[in-house]
């Protein structure tokens, strides 16, 4: 595991974030922290990333415990936080080269890897130009390939699609599906249920600092109920025929049946109304989404 923790916990005055922690996350493997506003995701990236120190509990990172060994740990990771942490008077190619310096490259080395950068992230074009002219879309990648100049094991990438458009969304997505396939691990927070669904191997659900669901998005999905039929019929009298033909809830001219979600099942369904001369004018299939699962876990809106 390349993450441990175990009981962490994290108060602000009265206020308790997290209460007791206990996570871990594979090498090479995609985890959503998912949660609304104030669950503790935020808190938790800056525990993990030595940030912030925890008040009770302890984490490791490839081994390292992030209170005693912050520069080890350090040595690991990379952090894309919610905004762009570039340099906006400086072009695209002089914030790689900095980062590359800090990173104690040498200067051949640094042109190389900024060279690199550029081109995976497809950035040549505005390589250099100053920072401030770049749209969201365009400083997001800059700062992903920030992170990645010393080549981490762990990025941290905390809400990294916030306010772009979905164009630029998608292509980030595929930047991070290429990097879990070179072998990084990556732990992510998210407000996009989208993403987390396309991306993560696993979930975690926070809510008040407290971990309410932690599987893959299909037994979350799962959890939270099966598929339905939802017919809809000329009026609420064929509904209530069609509800003695074929079970289900009611609710006015529409009749929710409780599916396996397969074909078989909607046609017996059709089958048997059709057979007793119920005719629906509309028939949709409904499967759990993570907004669902969101929903039911936290009692907030997705």
């Amino acid at each position: 595991m390349i993450v441990e923790t175990a009981g962490l916990t994290k108060r602000y005055g009265e206020n308790t974030v997290l209460s007791g922690l206990d996570l871990k996350v594979a090498e090479g493997s995609v985890l959503a922290l998912l949660g609304p506003n104030g669950a503790g995701k935020t808190t938790t990236i800056r525990i993990l990333s030595t940030l912030t120190r925890p008040d009770e509990g302890s984490a490791r990172i490839a081994g390292f415990d992030v209170v005693r060994s912050p520069a080890a740990v350090r040595g690991v990771i990379s952090l894309t936080g919610q905004y762009a942490a570039v340099d906006e008077e400086q072009t695209g190619r002089e914030n790689l080269l900095m980062i590359a310096r800090l990173r104690r490259f040498r200067r051949s080395a640094a042109r190389v890897r900024t060279s690199e950068l550029l081109e995976r992230f497809q950035l040549p074009d505005v390589a250099d130009r100053r920072v401030r002219t770049y749209s969201g879309g365009l400083r997001r990648r800059l700062d992903l390939a920030m992170s990645l100049v010393a080549r981490p094991r762990l990025l941290f990438l905390d809400e990294p699609t916030t306010g772009l458009d979905p164009v630029s969304r998608t292509t980030m997505w595929d930047a991070v599906g290429d990097l879990v396939r070179e072998g990084v691990t990556i732990f992510l927070t998210t407000q996009y249920l989208e993403e987390a669904d396309r991306l993560a191997d696993r979930i975690v659900v926070l809510d008040n600092g407290n971990v309410v669901a932690d599987g893959t998005a299909d037994a979350l999905k799962n959890s939270v109920g099966g598929a339905r039929l939802d017919l809809t019929f000329p009026s609420c009298e064929d509904a209530a025929r069609a509800h003695v033909l074929v079970g289900g809830v009611t609710d006015g001219p529409t009749v929710s049946v409780p599916s396996d979600g397969s074909a078989t099942h909607l046609h017996r369904v059709l089958d048997d109304l059709l057979t007793a001369g119920v005719r629906p004018d509309r028939v949709s299939t409904h499967r759990p989404t993570l907004d669902d699962v969101f929903t039911t876990l936290t009692g907030a809106a997705a």
